[in-house]
């Protein structure tokens, strides 16, 4: 991670050339693309992202290149990000055609001022979902245009390849971004829940990583920690004895229905259902353990 961070650092500064991410899915090359634009000389200019498997062709031709790139048109995203980042992911699955038109607007880049005031050019980093070498060999890829994207190429290991260390951090980081941007969700991690995390190998890496604790957060909103129950068992492991956190009855099920009513989107009747109770005795444990409250007329 420490090399990580130095090639950052260097492809950041080199803000004229086009950078290349490597890395295996979900492993946050969209984000490492836009930390290098945060860190360029470019952060003040705009950043923008074209995903090349989303996109038909015709789609994404008007916006890197334009109606009439032959004449020294640009498309409609490389004027909007003039002076900034345009990141291309899957860059793989562009045409052949397309890639002749990328290939020259990269030389047009290169030779114009490597100020992002005066290049009307953005700067290009580009990502992959395939080994691009093993395209070229196939003649599937420009092998041009592949010694020109690879100049400045940057490793993103996977997350099963980080230290526990590093694991600890993520983790922690990830849960205080998502814990802020859920409402109602808990405010710290309990005992042996990122011990727990730090020893699942995540081949989906970071976004499989995102997911899992979304989900838990969610599924724990109304709960001050967050727990090893909140997760499958297969991807955290048993409750420990020694995880315990002591609580009531009563506390477990207020957590309970409060769940089961966000989840139905606080319509009673349905959440009476699941729990397996009469909605007349929902409403009354609502009252005693002060949940909720809904307008007149909500089922």
């Amino acid at each position: 991670m420490r090399d990580l961070v130095l090639q950052v650092e260097v492809v950041a500064r080199n803000d004229g050339a086009p950078a290349m991410i490597l890395g295996e899915a979900g492993s946050g090359k969209g984000w490492l693309a836009a930390h290098i634009h945060a860190a360029s000389a470019r952060s003040s200019y705009p950043f923008a992202e074209v995903h090349c498997a989303a996109e038909t062709r015709a789609a994404i031709d008007t916006e890197l290149f334009g109606a009439s790139a032959s004449e020294g048109d640009v498309g409609v995203l490389v004027a909007t990000a003039r002076g900034g980042t345009i990141f291309i992911d899957q860059v793989n699955t562009l045409s052949r055609d397309s890639q002749d038109l990328l290939f020259g607007l990269l030389n047009d880049s290169a030779a114009a001022h490597e100020s992002p005031a005066t290049n009307p050019i953005p700067r290009f980093i580009v990502a992959a979902n395939k080994d691009l070498v093993s395209e070229v060999n196939g003649g599937r890829f420009r092998e041009d245009l592949y010694y020109q994207l690879s100049a400045a190429p940057v490793h993103i290991p996977p997350l099963r390849a980080r230290s526990r260390e590093d694991l600890v951090e993520l983790i922690a980081a990830t849960f205080n971004s998502l814990s802020m941007s859920i409402t109602d969700s808990p405010v710290e991690i309990g005992d042996g829940v990122i011990d727990g995390l730090a020893g699942y190998p995540w081949p989906g890496n970071i976004r499989e990583l995102r997911n899992a604790l979304e989900r838990a957060i969610i599924g724990a909103r109304g709960e001050s920690v967050l727990r090893r129950i909140h997760f499958p068992e297969w991807l955290i492991g048993a409750e420990a004895e020694d995880d315990h956190t002591p609580r009531t009855i009563a506390d477990v099920e207020r957590a309970h229905i409060h769940r089961t009513l966000r989840v139905h989107k606080s319509n009673r009747t349905h959440a009476a259902q699941e729990l397996g109770i009469s909605r007349a005795t929902l409403i009354k444990k609502i009252k005693v353990y002060g949940l909720m409250q809904r307008s007149s007329g909500d089922a």
